[in-house]
């Protein structure tokens, strides 16, 4: 018996992305957003280490399956990157990457591991960020046909689909906050693409709910807004935080329309975005099977302390305030809070508003730094990340004891990756990745997690 025993057939494995793993001079492939970002301002990079430099999944990929295989999980979520199978975004489709997705799809089937797969993670083909990125309607369209590609050439096996990872961060990092490419601070434009991205979105779940067999969804990082207080003024800043951050994805992926007081704040500021007439009937009828969950951290807000600049661009945070909770649990290393209760309320807000979607954690880690002051006989004993990752679960089962339609755990991340401006200053993987050599090596997590799967659930 374990003290914490999880629904059968659970998911237990991990998650990664093309462009953090593959790295982008192996193979054949066409450049993204972050070549481009690099050859232009690699000092923004931490020690100068770009996208080409990861941890070559490309050529190591049947090794790092197996210990995969070797660790418990019985699932797996990676992304294709569009670049690479058509590059330039429009086009030839790129023999040499088909070869390399099938050769992957095969041996984590090979190895009983279901291959849960991504179309979007981050990585916009160049020439199609030049024509405007998802601010352009074109764009739009050859996402439709790239997806259509892939679930052709991949989808007599695979039977989880997403189309996109965390889109927000896109929106927040490219047209709000300076910290990704194309490094834009103009919120109509931001909100723009943010719409944009959602219709892209219903076409492709529109598309593979006609033409396929399998399940379509999405993966949002859904950050809990806790007011710092229950006076009104907070509540109100938490909830203004919550439509803009959370609720603008979730509610038209899984409702299949967008907040009334969302569309009213956008209007009474002027920032509505450009809509056509049949996109309000394309999203109400084609929403998701499926819900990724990726959760780090909460947001803690409270009022506004002082009025917003009028002369400064309009902002999300015009509404409201960050707060540190006194007290709180940090990564220091990340600098964010760990809040594992987060998971939780996450999955009882999907329960009680979201018609209890099935849903699974996709992504939950911890990145620390300078992870080799750990090493002990020749392995990082990592029981810090294994804490961490015990008392999400605990939060997870309790979800699932009451009712919660939640059905597996990912990590981010299944070995230490390349972590776009941070390269790899934050370790995150089951196995250590030596960035000289390649080498890889289990940390103590990873045989904690090897008798998690076993048993599906563990003891105190």
């Amino acid at each position: 018996m374990v003290d914490y025993k999880f629904p059968k057939d659970f998911w237990w494995g991990s998650a990664a992305s093309a462009t953090q793993t593959e790295g982008s001079h192996n193979g054949i492939t066409g450049e993204t957003v972050w070549d481009r970002w690099f050859s232009e301002a690699s000092n923004r990079f931490f020690d100068g280490v770009g996208p080409g430099k990861t941890s070559d999944f490309y050529h190591r990929y049947k090794e790092d399956i197996k210990n995969m295989k070797d660790i418990g999980h019985n699932s797996f979520r990676m992304s294709i990157s569009w670049a690479r199978l058509i590059p330039g975004g429009t086009g030839e489709v790129n023999q040499d990457a088909i070869d390399f997705y099938n050769a992957v799809i095969d041996e984590l089937l090979a190895q009983d591991i279901e291959p849960f797969v991504n179309l979007f993670h981050f990585d916009m083909p160049i020439e199609l960020q030049d024509k405007g990125g998802w601010e352009n309607r074109e764009v739009i369209d050859a996402y439709a046909d790239y997806a259509k590609v892939a679930f052709d050439l991949f989808g007599d096996r695979v039977n989880k689909w997403f189309t996109f990872n965390e889109p927000i961060v896109p929106v927040e990092g490219g047209y709000l906050y300076d910290f990704h490419y194309p490094n834009v601070v103009d919120a109509k434009r931001a909100i723009q693409v943010a719409y944009n991205t959602m219709i892209a979105h219903a076409r492709v779940v529109k598309l593979y709910h006609a033409n396929y067999e399998g399940d379509i969804g999405i993966v949002l990082n859904l950050t809990p807004s806790y007011p710092r207080s229950q006076n009104p003024a907070d509540l109100k800043a938490a909830h203004i935080c919550d439509l803009f951050f959370n609720r603008s994805f979730l509610d038209p992926a899984v409702l299949g329309e967008y907040p009334e007081d969302l569309i009213d704040l956008l209007e009474e500021h002027g920032q509505l975005p450009e809509t056509k007439v049949q996109d309000k009937e394309l999203l109400k009828n084609n929403i998701i099977d499926i819900l990724g969950v990726n959760y780090y951290q909460p947001r803690r807000v409270k009022a506004k302390e002082y009025l917003p600049n009028p002369y400064a661009p309009f902002m999300p945070d015009w509404f409201f305030d960050n707060y540190e909770m006194p007290g709180r649990k940090m990564n220091v290393y990340r600098g964010w809070e760990i809040y594992e209760k987060g998971v939780y309320d996450i999955m009882i807000n999907l329960k009680e508003n979201y018609n209890n979607i099935p849903s699974f954690i996709s992504e939950n880690g911890m990145g620390v730094q300078n992870e080799e002051r750990f090493i002990k006989d020749g392995r990082i004993e990592d029981d810090y990340r294994i804490d961490f990752i015990k008392e999400h679960l605990k939060w997870i089962h309790k979800a699932a004891e009451e009712g919660c339609n939640v059905k597996g755990y990912h990590l981010w991340t299944f070995m230490d990756n390349w972590s776009w401006m941070n390269a790899y200053k934050n370790r995150y993987g089951f196995f250590a990745v030596d960035i000289e050599t390649g080498e890889r090596t289990a940390k103590k997590s990873a045989s904690w997690i090897r008798d998690v799967s076993k048993q599906n659930g563990f003891n105190e």
